[in-house]
Parts: C-alpha cells; sequence; structure tokens
C-alpha cells in the first residue's frame, strides 16, 4: 500500500496533493514538527537517510525526493496522467517548469534563507537576492502567458510549484501582493477540489496561504 508520509509545514504536502488530484487510494500518516527546533522528528528522520521531506513508502520500497516520487506515483498508480506526453505541444514548457522548482527556484529560496540570518552586505546574500527577484519575475511572467506552468493543463510541474508559492512563504513572510498573475492563479488552485482535501488532510487547521 502507498503511504505518504507528511511532515507538517513541508515540501510533502505536494504528495498528497499529488494523490489527491489522481484520486488514487493511499495511507497518509502525520508527523509534527519538533517544538524545540521545529526540525523533523526521530521518526521522520528515520525514514529515509537524508532525514528530510517528503518520503513515501509503498510495501518496502521507501523514496524520497519530491520530483522522483511524483514521478514514481503518476508512472505506477496515475497511469501516466498529469504528465504531458512527448508530442503534446505543452511538454517541454512542463519539463521545464517540473525540473526549475526545485532544481533552481527552491533552492534559491532556501539559500536566501540561510544568507539572511548573516547580516546584510554579503555579496553572497547580493547574488541569491538577485537570482530570486528573476524567479519570482519568471513565475509572475509565465502565469500571464497561461493558466498552468505546463501550459493549458495542470501537470506535475503545478504540483512542484504549488509549495514554493504558498506555504514555503510561512518561513519567510514574502509577500505576493506585487504578483497579480499569481495571486490569480493561486485563487484558480485554491478552487480545485483536490487541493482543498489534501490541504484540509495536510495540515488541518491552517489556511491555504493563497493570497
Amino acid at each position: 500500500m502507498l503511504t505518504v508520509h507528511h511532515l507538517g509545514i513541508s515540501q510533502s504536502e505536494r504528495i498528497v496533493w499529488l494523490c489527491e488530484e489522481l484520486g488514487i487510494d493511499y495511507d497518509l500518516k502525520l508527523y509534527a514538527r519538533r517544538e524545540d527546533n521545529r526540525l523533523a522528528p526521530d521518526d521522520y528522520k528515520a525514514l529515509h537517510p537524508m532525514g528530510i521531506a517528503p518520503v513515501i513508502t509503498d510495501g518496502d520500497f521507501v523514496l524520497g525526493e519530491s520530483g522522483a516520487i511524483c514521478e514514481y506515483i503518476c508512472a505506477r498508480y496515475g497511469d501516466g496522467r498529469l504528465t504531458p506526453k512527448s508530442d503534446d505541444p505543452d511538454f517541454a514548457d512542463h519539463l521545464f517548469w517540473f525540473n526549475w522548482s526545485n532544481g533552481t527556484f527552491m533552492a534559491t529560496m532556501m539559500m536566501q534563507l540561510v544568507l539572511s540570518m548573516g547580516g546584510e552586505g554579503n555579496p553572497a546574500a547580493l547574488f541569491v537576492e538577485d537570482r530570486a527577484r528573476r524567479g519570482w519575475e519568471m513565475v509572475e511572467a509565465r502565469l500571464g502567458q497561461t493558466p498552468f506552468f505546463g501550459g493549458a493543463n495542470l501537470t506535475t510541474a503545478d504540483i512542484m510549484m504549488g509549495y514554493c508559492l504558498t506555504t514555503s512563504r510561512a518561513f519567510r513572510g514574502t509577500s505576493i501582493d506585487p504578483f497579480p498573475n499569481l495571486k490569480a492563479y493561486l485563487t484558480r488552485i485554491g478552487e480545485r477540489p483536490a487541493y482543498q482535501r489534501a490541504m484540509a488532510k495536510a495540515e488541518p487547521g491552517m489556511p491555504p496561504m493563497l493570497g
């Protein structure tokens, strides 16, 4: 049986949303962050050698990493849904945003968070700030061109990007007021029944950060 191990306020919410969009059977196991340092508890860290979210188990098989999990679930349980075929005109755009989400955008925001703890004027911090600015501008521009990151339809590119644009902002307090296309997109995402179910299960009591 597929089990999604969800660490509260973490990237593993993506996997809950994916399963709800696909309408597949899965078990959901919730883990609260530690009170002393807000990190993952020991039983979550023990699931995978990296000790970070997300993690799924499928029988005795254990898999980490958001993108790998999305591809595994879509291929094994979703009949390839939410992933455009190679002859789809949106195939290349889907691939870009799916991989850019964690490969560049999320990585930049994590560097930004860490470097913000070191004081102002750090050349590395200035470099990362510029990269982050470019990233947010790309997001806004893309959502002014298409309804979804992958193109005409919701794909796993949106599953990957969603956390970056919503819950992850709880750690940084980033405002999206300058980005009307993004705000309109998040309104559309928030109206999806699968997203509503996923957030109610993954983050009960926490309103989704859609604005």
